[in-house]
């Protein structure tokens, strides 16, 4: 079992949702966060004064997954959730030693 993590751009949300149901996932924890990396914030004028944006917000998704939809999830997040643009965000893999479905008590692949 994997858990994905994947940060992107708000407005893609929707987009890689669709994506991923359409290709079997069945649940996705989202988080709303605020980073950077290489874009390091922007400056922005509010009422004639300019104030500098250090931390962009962002989309945090977290999906649990069997091994075998791992490549096949990477891709339908990089491609829903790419603009071409600088920020688009990043896509994290970790592996998960055991997952317990707390309803029914199954547990490994059972309880994704």
């Amino acid at each position: 079992m994997k858990m994905v993590i994947a940060i992107i751009k708000p407005f893609k949300l929707d987009d890689v949702r669709e994506a991923l149901s359409e290709i079997g996932v069945q649940g996705i924890t989202v988080c709303e966060v605020k980073g950077f990396g290489r874009q390091k914030g922007h400056t922005e004028l509010y009422r004639g004064a300019e104030y500098v944006v250090d931390f962009l917000p962002k989309v945090k998704l977290e999906i649990a997954i069997d091994d075998a939809l791992l490549d096949q999830v990477i891709e339908v997040i990089s491609l829903s959730a790419s603009t071409g643009k600088i920020g688009d965000g990043k896509i994290f893999v970790t592996s998960i030693e055991q997952a317990v479905r707390i309803r029914t008590g199954e547990s490994g692949s059972d309880a994704l």
